[in-house]
């Protein structure tokens, strides 16, 4: 369906592992979606291709959208945008099969920047899965660099060419002690390894901004994820490990983020991010 093209100053985009599209349409947790209207939309956990998906939520009026599904396994992984803005150009990935073909990716290139739709891959299942998730996480980086890096400068981390950077999505990965709630408990748990950990202090170092921490640096149980074999979200005994980040140059535009918590369907919870981008 073709819609007209709109433009938009002040942004609202959400972020939200669903954990199963069809399974949260089904049960009417995303009908808040529809009603809060958000300028982007950006799904993770999909688990179903386009064509298995209800005409109402393939095809949401006002939105142009865009899948990406996991060619290797049906309802594994796969990620979803929708946007009111059509963007100039979408891609699928990073231009290696590897990873490409588990359908975590939607790259979406706007006038002003760049933004990413990411599952990144989880870590549990033993060596191989971790040492998958670390080299996908190493080319990502390699891949939003080229995107921004053009004139990258450090230590200033000002893009003189190319565009703003936003990634978003479940990185699957709790950054410090702060962002989960039993942080010596899982020291040695996928997760929140100290390899894991580094490398968000890598992205942080390249001049990628945790936009939740930038608003609140020192906020605690304040978390995305949460067992549902557990009931741990009764208790609020969770982990963050759902982002916004963004190039250090976009920062000035981005005038809040918050943890949807409210908001169920889901063993993770959504994320939003406003600006004037």
């Amino acid at each position: 369906m073709i819609r007209p093209c709109v433009n938009i100053d002040h942004m609202l985009i959400i972020s939200w592992n669903v954990n199963g599209l069809r399974a949260v349409a089904k049960h009417g947790d995303f009908d808040w979606i529809i009603k809060e209207k958000p300028d982007i939309l950006c799904l993770q956990e999909v688990k179903a291709e386009a064509d298995q998906l209800p005409a109402e939520i393939r095809d949401i009026s006002g939105y142009f959208s865009y899948f990406s599904h996991s060619k290797g396994r049906k309802g594994y992984s796969g990620v979803a945008l929708y946007t009111k803005i059509e963007p100039e150009k979408v891609e699928y990935g990073m231009g290696v099969d590897k990873y490409d073909q588990e359908g975590r990716m939607v790259v979406a290139y706007y006038k002003d920047f760049v933004l990413l739709n990411v599952y990144f891959p989880n870590s549990g299942g033993g060596p191989e899965r971790l040492k998958f998730k670390l080299e996908f996480y190493d080319e990502f980086l390699k891949f939003i660099e080229k995107l921004r890096n053009k004139g990258y400068n450090p230590p200033s981390h000002k893009a003189t060419d190319g565009r703003g950077i936003i990634f978003c999505g479940d990185v699957n990965t709790a950054h410090e002690e702060v962002d989960l709630a039993r942080p010596k408990e899982n020291e040695k748990n996928t997760g929140f390894l100290p390899e894991e950990r580094a490398w968000l202090d890598e992205v942080v170092a390249h001049g990628y901004i945790d936009t939740f921490r930038h608003f609140y640096p020192t906020k605690k149980e304040a978390y995305t994820y949460w067992d549902m074999k557990t009931r741990a979200r009764d208790r609020n005994v969770g982990w963050r490990i759902d982002y916004f980040f963004a190039s250090q140059d976009l920062l000035k535009k981005i005038t809040s983020t918050k943890i949807l918590s409210s908001i169920y369907g889901s063993d993770h919870c959504p994320i939003s991010l406003e600006g004037d981008i």
